[in-house]
């Protein structure tokens, strides 16, 4: 069978990967010159099953209040008259109970913790190497308000056989040293042994070169214009090198699947959230992170991949603005100062990219239901690096017609039907 893949981030190359490796005939098109150029290009290097969290949380509405009156925020709406951010944002509070929360926090940990483990496989198996690490995550708690809140999540992620440890400071320091200057600003953490880190870009560069060898066609800097369909059935991808057709057809396009798949009378509840990242040149490996850390404070999230240091994180809704913003610099800048500071910030290179989040966390893996032929694989938020591996070897059994390795039914898009 041939698939044709939409999307050449992360999420579309492990998939066509995947697909290549039952057999399939494969090829994946991209409007950029390169894959992994936009979204995928600069996150903040974690992959972190245990950290897998919704947005919509109990109190959420009250803290983001408070959070959009401090100056350096991790959230900020940017007001504007957007239906689908309005939509959206009411799907998101709908979710802010702890029955949802809980739904939503267990099955983002079943894919997750399913994608480490194909992650590991796929290591295993080629021996890609990508600056990875596995060496675990901790979560950093400033107040005692965030330690006492972490008791609920280490409730789920007990439920879920997840490994975790509550560290008080002396843990945090000996887990990671580069912290011991300022341990007077933290009460304590949570750290998940389990949680790994590395470059989503360079992985994603190396597993297409290793696609590409195994018989994946990439058309890469061709624009993906209009998928031409009958009553259910799409008949293949209208290009700006002309008509590309196939058997199967995946959307991974991040963002952008939503305006894809409008003209099919498909809605899908994803907004673009835009976040922000520094790469830093290391200085002083002593006063750096030797794995990856996440400042719950800012929402900031620190990780060392080889020489350098990426800090990412904040959260803004502004539809698909790209405008780097110097007042989100300041707060990465601000979380990574105050905790480590053993890199040139100066030197630093400044991105934005634009996640593509559905209002319960979880992503959309599966059937499009309308269109036979049609699979989804978008959605995934801040975690697209994490969920990556177990969304495309998820999707690649789904178009074999193989049973998957994990309940799959709760992810698809069917779950908004009601």
């Amino acid at each position: 069978m041939k698939v044709v893949v939409l999307g050449g981030g992360v999420i579309g190359v492990t998939s066509a990967w995947y697909l290549a490796r039952l057999g399939h005939e494969v090829e994946l098109i991209d409007r950029q010159p390169g894959v992994a150029m936009e979204t995928s290009f600069a996150n903040a290097g974690q992959v972190s099953p245990g950290y897998s969290t919704p947005w919509a949380a109990p109190g959420l509405p009250v803290k983001a209040i408070g959070w959009m009156l401090r100056k350096h925020s991790p959230l900020l709406i940017r007001a504007r008259l957007d239906i689908a951010m309005i939509r959206w944002m009411g799907q998101l509070l709908a979710n802010c109970t702890e029955e949802a929360y809980e739904r939503n926090k267990s099955r983002m940990l079943r894919l997750a913790e399913y994608s480490r483990d194909c992650l590991d496989d796929l290591r295993h198996e080629t021996g890609i190497t990508y600056d990875d690490g596995q060496a675990g995550l901790i979560q950093l708690f400033r107040t005692q308000a965030q330690l006492d809140h972490a008791a609920d999540d280490m409730r789920i992620l007990a439920a879920g056989g997840v490994p975790h440890e509550l560290l008080d400071q002396a843990g945090v320091v000996r887990n990671e040293p580069g912290l011991a200057h300022s341990i007077h600003l933290l009460k304590g953490g949570l750290r998940l042994p389990g949680d790994q880190s590395g470059d989503a870009h360079l992985f994603t560069r190396r597993l297409a070169d290793m696609a590409a060898a195994a018989g994946v066609r990439f058309r890469l800097g061709v624009s993906i214009e209009r998928l031409l369909h009958g009553p259910d059935l799409i008949d293949g991808v209208q290009t700006s090198q002309g008509v590309v057709t196939g058997d199967a057809y995946l959307a991974a396009t991040g963002v952008h699947t939503v305006k894809l798949l409008q003209p099919l009378g498909l809605r899908l509840p994803v907004y673009p959230v835009k976040g922000y990242s520094l790469t830093i040149p290391l200085t002083d490996a002593s006063r750096a992170p030797t794995s990856t850390v996440n400042d719950e404070t800012y929402k900031v999230a620190m990780t060392r991949l080889g020489d350098r240091i990426r800090v990412g994180g904040t959260a803004e809704l502004a539809g698909y603005d790209l405008r780097l913003r110097p007042e989100r610099r300041e707060t990465l800048a601000l979380s990574f100062g105050e905790l480590f500071g053993g890199g040139d910030l100066d030197r630093a290179t400044y991105w934005t990219g634009l996640r593509p989040n559905t209002p319960d966390g979880t992503p959309i893996v599966g059937s499009s239901g309308r269109y036979r032929n049609l699979w989804l694989n978008t959605g995934h938020g801040t975690l697209g690096w994490t969920m990556a591996c177990g969304s495309g070897r998820l999707i690649a059994d789904l178009i074999s017609e193989r049973r998957p390795n994990i309940e799959h039914e709760d992810l698809a898009l069917s779950r908004y039907a009601a």
